[in-house]
């Protein structure tokens, strides 16, 4: 009797512009086959992902693991939640920002013996409207950052770092409507992020004190700040400090609506979408299985 987990890898052969062409080869020299059956399939286009972890949940995979960084990551772990299918990752995109909390190693090898050891979570998920998301989504100029990013040649942090610069000088603040957990608050905001664990990625902390385990979602409020502060504002995201600055607000809650007469784009785990507001947020509790 075969006893070995049906284990598929979802692999993303652009992400975080690199070369995936010898991972094939690096899982089965590292991955324990006395324990896993591993199947190998890639993406071709965006929402394929998804595609192929909702038909690994129906074929009765054991696990199915994200080979990408946080969009890769969304795409399946929307298929996952609600399941008994656990997801893996082995981060390869340029922020890899659920991957860094959950204390998943870098390189290849280290997450791929994270998945021999089969440790599990069971962690919480974010919607927004119709959409999960399992680590930051948001509006603002993080969002239209992301849109920006979206389109450019150069991946990874340089080509999101111009991207950045490029937008700062002309990006102006929106004003916003908020109902949190029944609570209305309006504010004129730089960015809003609702955050259900700390990172957006690259160990730039928006929401310090989120947790996937807490039954809570963070609404980060980055009020117009003036730019000669900008070196203090990302020495903050860097230092986990972000909630002691006085232009930063963060309120916790389980219900969230965002609205404004400009939403423009919305980044949910940093791919930018166009929702209809208002934006609907709301928490699934232990929702999602990770393997960590």
């Amino acid at each position: 009797m075969n006893t070995k987990k049906k284990i598929l890898f979802v692999i993303n052969p652009i992400s975080g512009g690199k070369r995936k062409t010898a991972f094939k080869k690096q899982i089965l020299d590292t991955l324990d086959l006395n324990k896993f059956e591993p199947t190998f399939q890639q993406t071709d286009h965006a929402g394929h992902a998804h595609e192929l972890a909702k038909q690994a949940v129906i074929n009765k995979y054991d696990v199915v693991v994200a080979v990408g960084g946080d969009g890769t990551i969304n795409e399946i772990g929307s298929a996952l939640a609600g399941t008994d299918t656990p997801l893996g990752i082995i981060p390869e995109g340029s922020g890899n920002g659920l991957a860094l909390y959950l204390g998943i190693p870098l390189h290849e090898a280290g997450a791929i013996r994270r998945i021999n050891r089969f440790d599990m979570m069971t962690v919480d998920t974010g919607r927004v409207n119709d959409r999960f998301f399992f680590n930051v989504a948001g509006v603002g100029f993080d969002a239209s950052v992301s849109d920006k990013f979206a389109t450019d040649s150069t991946r990874g942090p340089i080509g999101y770092l111009r991207t950045v610069m490029n937008l700062l000088g002309s990006y102006r603040s929106k004003k916003y409507q908020l109902t949190i957990d029944g609570k209305s608050y309006d504010r004129e905001a730089f960015m809003i992020s609702v955050a259900n664990s700390p990172q957006y990625g690259n160990n730039a902390y928006i929401a310090p004190n989120a947790s996937v385990t807490d039954g809570m979602i963070d609404v980060c409020i980055v009020h117009k700040f003036p730019l000669y502060l900008l070196p203090m504002m990302v020495f903050h995201l860097f230092n986990k400090s972000v909630d002691q600055s006085e232009y930063v607000e963060i309120i916790p809650g389980r219900v969230i609506s965002i609205d404004s007469e400009d939403i423009g784009p919305v980044h949910v785990d940093g791919e930018p979408l166009l929702i209809e507001a208002p934006l609907q947020f709301s928490v699934q509790e232990k929702s999602l299985k990770i393997i960590c």
